[in-house]
């Protein structure tokens, strides 16, 4: 029997314990002027002001238990205001914007402008909870001024906070892109996904995606609207540039590693939620026209291999999604109705959630209601609106008009319940994240983690993994040191660095080097062709060999392809003037030709007149010139087929993988140097 005091030292020690796995358990709590409560000898944050613990305060409880509080506390119209995300302009130097703007669609002209509301009337007045961040700045201006918008949240009456979603930011680019890539150069600067892809090691894919949620969480933000998981299996789409390529298992594959990188195994306070597009898949794109426009507004299924495209997001959801975002167009010979995937309930409810059991948020695309409502044409806004509602569209995105949720409703053409169930997708998010507890980023903390050299090195390395070779006549590669080079489109500084000699004219060469960009924008969404000669043209390279291009600043270096926005049918071929001046190299001197691919070019001439043929898919000139020289040996692998000529891409089933005619490169290949 033990004594008394024993007894005693043993009560004390398990109230140690406690006490130290209480203190343990307690989170970090982000508040600027919301009142704080002290429960249990812990800490909560008071958001709706009212002196004591709700359940959606207390951290301690399941988040289930803390959604359905939430809900019972909430007006119609703040829920409604969960429904939209509009895009947030940054004000000066990291200030809050208050001034209303409307920002033209792009793609639809004639359509109401995309609006951008004042940051105090959308969250006070129209309870907004989610914004795409487009914002291109440096990290500490961006966490400051995140910040600034969740204290205006914080004040709010529930105290709900924003989360931030954003566009990819990690992958090397140069130029903003709307919907494609938000920023250039600040953070960490990886291949492009294709190039990821080309690496074929989703080890790598999965240290890119937990290095990216690092930065991205270091600013403030904790949404993504990527990854894109369409398999690529129509040459001419203009967002083959976004994806994984064209094998549905290694897209699958990848997307598994994101969720592990970005989200991990479980959301928490330093994840990132994903929003996997475009369901159920956009690859298979009408003759490859971009849905952006009334002319593409039609997926194609001539393989009829609908259930392909399905396998990446099959995937995905069983790793954990959390959030999908359904494609513009309209899956005909599909379903029974002719819609748009957003407003089609046999795609959302029926497939997506039923058959395939997602139980996670489905995000509309940008503009679903304005700009693209294939299918819906003839019904008004509001109606839109609720058309996607009833298909079982949670959130409208870059929409800024909840007051159409809150119209049907009290119309009773859609029901309270109904909006509860996308509020309850939508806030348990935000609970399993911790942004109820703290929103809030240090901008210290940001610069600090935003682009550093750990990072950057590893973004590099994967640089270099990403290059494809497919050509090496007479081992042209690797470039001896010392030898002299013409150079056309590639950083001479880069070229010297590693001992070359960089000559002026072909004549007196060692060999030549010609860097052929392919304009991002030149058919693509939003993109700035003009920044790069635009469509069909490329301005003639200096005769210095070009010396004073850069990675980062490659004006006029590109094309485009022809076609697309416009109904005309898409031309992947070479512009005249760009293959005539690398044939009059190519004829005068060994020619190494490295072409940079947002989809499969048709390129026949740089495959035979070239000495070396190298693809990349994002990759700085310093990181391209470290293969050509052998400090790395390429082991990049093609993401997917190259056509041998426009008339076997127009022969190709739209929705079908590796069905290129004799392709001029298969898929997969890649050489490497003889050891």
């Amino acid at each position: 029997m033990k004594t008394p005091w024993l007894a005693l030292l043993a009560v004390v020690a398990l109230a140690r314990c406690l006490a130290a796995t209480a203190a343990e358990s307690q989170p970090q709590l982000g508040l600027r002027s919301a009142p704080t409560l002290q429960v249990d000898h812990l800490r909560f944050k008071d958001l709706n002001k009212n002196g004591k613990l709700d359940p959606y305060e207390d951290w301690r409880r399941p988040v289930e238990e803390r959604v359905s509080d939430l809900i019972a506390q909430m007006t119609l119209e703040e829920k409604a205001g969960m429904m939209v995300g509009p895009t947030l302009p940054m004000g000066p130097d990291g200030t809050v914007s208050e001034e209303s703007s409307g920002r033209r669609n792009p793609f639809a002209a004639d359509a109401p402008p995309m609006a951008s509301p004042g940051t105090t009337e959308a969250i006070q007045k129209l309870h907004i909870t989610q914004f795409i961040n487009r914002v291109n700045t440096d990290a500490g201006t961006m966490a400051t001024w995140l910040n600034r918008v969740q204290e205006i949240a914080e004040k709010s009456r529930l105290g709900i906070p924003v989360i931030f979603v954003t566009n990819p930011r990690n992958h090397v680019s140069s130029e903003v892109r709307l919907g494609i890539n938000e920023a250039t150069g600040n953070f960490s600067q990886w291949p492009g996904t294709l190039g990821l892809a080309a690496t074929r090691d989703a080890a790598l894919v999965e240290e890119f995606a937990r290095i990216a949620a690092q930065e991205y969480v270091s600013v403030g933000i904790r949404g993504a609207y990527h990854p894109q998981i369409d398999v690529a299996t129509e040459p001419r789409w203009p967002r083959i540039s976004g994806t994984f390529g064209e094998d549905a298992n290694l897209c699958a594959e990848l997307a598994v590693a994101l969720v592990r990188g970005f989200q991990g195994s479980s959301l928490g306070p330093r994840s990132v939620a994903l929003t996997f597009k475009h369901f159920p898949g956009g690859g298979p794109a009408g003759k490859g026209l971009d849905s952006h426009y009334a002319s593409g507004k039609n997926q194609a299924y001539p393989g009829k291999n609908f259930d392909y495209h399905l396998i990446p997001f099959k995937a995905a959801i069983s790793a954990g999604a959390v959030s999908i975002m359904p494609y513009y167009a309209i899956p005909t010979g599909q379903t029974s109705e002719e819609v748009g995937m957003a407003f089609n309930r046999e795609i959302i409810t029926d497939l997506l959630r039923g058959k395939l059991g997602f139980k996670g948020m489905v995000n509309s695309d940008s503009g679903i209601t304005t700009g693209m409502p294939w299918g819906v044409e003839s019904l008004s806004v509001r109606d839109r609106y609720k058309k996607a509602i009833e298909a079982g569209t949670d959130l409208i995105g870059n929409d800024a008009t909840p007051g159409f949720v809150v119209e049907l409703v009290k119309a009773n053409l859609l029901t309270e319940a109904r909006i509860d169930e996308s509020v309850r997708r939508i806030v348990r998010v935000r609970f399993a994240l911790g942004t109820f507890e703290n929103p809030y980023a240090d901008p210290e903390i940001a610069k600090a983690t935003v682009g550093k050299a750990e990072f950057r090195r590893k973004a590099d390395l994967a640089q270099r993994k990403s290059i494809v070779l497919l050509k090496n006549s007479d081992r042209l590669l690797p470039l001896a040191n010392g030898r002299k080079v013409y150079a056309q489109n590639v950083d001479a500084t880069a070229l010297k660095e590693r001992g070359y000699v960089v000559v002026a004219t072909p004549e007196e060469a060692d060999a030549c080097v010609i860097r052929v960009i392919v304009s991002q924008g030149g058919g693509g969404r939003g993109g700035r062709a003009g920044r790069r000669g635009g469509a069909a043209s490329a301005e003639p390279a200096a005769k210095t060999g070009d010396a004073s291009a850069t990675a980062g600043r490659r004006g006029g270096r590109g094309f485009g392809p022809v076609g697309g926005s416009d109904g005309a049918p898409v031309q992947l071929t070479l512009p005249a003037e760009v293959l005539e001046r690398a044939r009059a190299t190519m004829s005068r001197k060994p020619t190494i030709v490295a072409i940079e691919l947002d989809r499969p070019y048709v390129i026949p001439e740089l495959a035979r007149e070239s000495a070396a043929l190298l693809a990349t898919f994002g990759v700085t000139d310093a990181a391209l010139v470290d293969v050509i020289s052998g400090r790395f040996n390429p082991g990049g692998k093609l993401p997917f087929e190259l056509p041998s000529s426009m008339a076997a891409v127009e022969r190709q089933a739209e929705d079908v993988p590796f069905d290129s005619p004799s392709p001029l490169f298969r898929y997969g290949t890649g050489l490497t140097y003889a050891k």
